[in-house]
Order: structure tokens, then sequence, then C-alpha cells
């Protein structure tokens, strides 16, 4: 934490002590308080009734937490951290814890509660002091200018949301819910939880990698690893390559026949056989061509025909 902002914490907490401090000693604060009650805004104004109405929404814890913490979910999601979720949540435990814990502490009643006039209205029973709508505009808007990076847009923010806070407290007083050392209290409450956040970052910081880690685990322990191949001896199957193959899918393997033995064609007689220049010529039966007395076989040389003598 900067000094600056130490200061500014010291200075918060001791003026949330002088306002506890004037409310429990029933100071000029109080009897301010009953004054502003019996002026009764609502019925002097009532024109903007509706209005207010809805503006105190801006106050309520849910509604603003849901809306500030989609835009900071947009945030994580685009820049990669868990960071701005985690500071929400941490702002709004804190807030819980301390507002809480000065809500049922000091047990001051409302003004539609309040049974003594004049009275502080303290350790009644009551749930109203400090103003929680105030204290939660504070740090639920405050939060975004808490994040913001730029300096300018960390200025603006600040301006906006300590306006809206303000009036969110100031519309309770107007509606007749709380007492106006409550909103004055609410809005140092929320003030002190932001100027707190810096002493927080450190756990935050741890949360968020323990967070990164376990998510790494979970993906680590979803992931199927690739089973890894093992190298098998020559001329033997791998045990996943013949599990691989059912009855059902098992390969057909080719049958090889056994080499035929050399055999003489199916044309020739059997026996022992002379080659075609050795045979004689047979005329096949049936033929049609006379058979001629003077063809020679094939191989031999013809002989020469006897000339007729002439004069003869």
């Amino acid at each position: 934490m900067s000094r600056h902002r130490l200061v500014l914490f010291s200075a918060t907490f001791a003026f949330y002590v002088a306002i506890v401090y004037a409310v429990v000693t029933t100071s000029w604060l109080v009897r301010f308080d009953w004054q502003v009650m019996f002026f009764r805004p609502y019925q002097q104004w009532p024109s903007i009734h509706w209005f207010l109405d809805y503006y105190v929404v801006l106050g309520q814890r849910g509604p603003t937490a849901v809306m500030v913490a989609a835009w900071l979910g947009w945030r994580s999601w685009r820049q990669h951290t868990l960071r701005p979720l985690l500071t929400l949540g941490a702002a709004l435990l804190l807030l819980n814890i301390t507002v809480g814990a000065a809500k049922y502490g000091m047990g001051r009643l409302g003004p539609h509660y309040a049974t003594t006039i004049g009275s502080n209205e303290m350790w009644g029973g009551g749930d109203i002091f400090p103003s929680g709508h105030t204290a939660n505009a504070v740090v639920t808007w405050g939060i975004l200018a808490y994040l913001a990076s730029a300096p300018w847009a960390r200025r603006w923010l600040s301006a906006i949301s300590a306006v809206t806070s303000l009036g969110v407290g100031l519309t309770t007083v107007y509606l007749g819910t709380h007492w106006l050392s409550d909103v004055i209290l609410g809005w140092a409450a929320g003030l002190l939880v932001l100027l707190a956040l810096p002493w927080f970052e450190q756990p935050i910081a741890q949360a968020e990698t323990w967070l990164f880690g376990l998510r790494d685990r979970m993906r680590k322990r979803r992931a199927v690893p690739a089973p890894v191949p093992v190298p098998a001896p020559a001329g033997a199957r791998s045990p996943v390559a013949a599990s691989a193959f059912t009855e059902e899918e098992a390969p057909v393997r080719e049958t090889v026949a056994p080499p035929r033995s050399a055999r003489a064609p199916v044309y020739l007689a059997p026996g022992p056989h002379s080659t075609r220049a050795e045979r004689t010529p047979v005329t096949p039966v049936g033929s049609r061509r006379p058979p001629h007395a003077d063809r020679v076989p094939r191989g031999t040389a013809p002989t020469p025909a006897a000339r007729p003598v002439a004069g003869g």
C-alpha cells in the first residue's frame, strides 16, 4: 500500500470512529437525524418517488453484483486473468464481514421502527447502521475505478462511483428507511474496504495461481494418452497388431498350390511319338479329298517319271 493510500485509510477510519461515537453519545448528529425524519422528504417531493424507487436498486447487492461481475468476467476472459473477478469477490467478502458485524453489533433501529423521540435507537435489535445500500454502492461501483488501467479512467470512474453511492444513500433517507448518519457511516465503511484492497493483492495472486494450476491438472486427467508403439522383433507380430484382428476380420491367406509335374499336351496320344516329317500322311475318315497315288511323302526326293520312247 502506498503512503498516500495509507493516509487516506487512516483518515477514513478516524472519521468512521467519530460517526459511531457521535451516534452512541446521542450528540447533535442524532438530533439532526430526527429533524430530517420529521421533515418527511417523500411527502415534500412526491413526484420523484417513482424514479427513486428504481434508482435505489443501484445499491442492492444482488443486481449490482451480477452486473459488475458480468463486465469483469468479460475482462478476465479477454485478458486471460482471474484478477478482476477475484478482486470483486474479495471486496464483497470483506464488505459483508465488516458491515454485517457492525450492523448486528450495534443493532440500531430504523426511522420506521423508532420507539423514543430523540434517542439514538441503539442496541434495539435493528440492522441499519451503517447503511448497507450505501456501502455496497461504494464498493461495487468503486471496484471498476480500482481495476481501471488508465489514470484518466480511474479518476472519472472514482467520481462517478462516489456520486452514485451518495445518491443511493440519500435515496434511502428520502424513502425513510435510513437515518442520515447511517448513510454517512455506510459511505465511510465502503471506502475503507476499497482502500484496504491492496493488502489482499498477494492472496489474490496466490489464489489465481492455484486455480490455474487446478485447471491444468484437470485437463491432464481428462486427456487420454495415445498408446506408445512397442517395436516387435523381426518376423513376429506385436500383441497390439495381433489383438486387432478377430476371427471374423482375420486376413484371408492365399493358398499356394504345389508345382505341377510336366506332362504331355492333351492333343497327343499316349505312347512314343515320331516327328511330323516321319509320319505317313493319313486321309481322315469322311474327307472329300480323293487319295492321290502320286503324292510323295515330305522329306523324300521325287523320282523322275519315265519318258515315252520316241518313235515307239
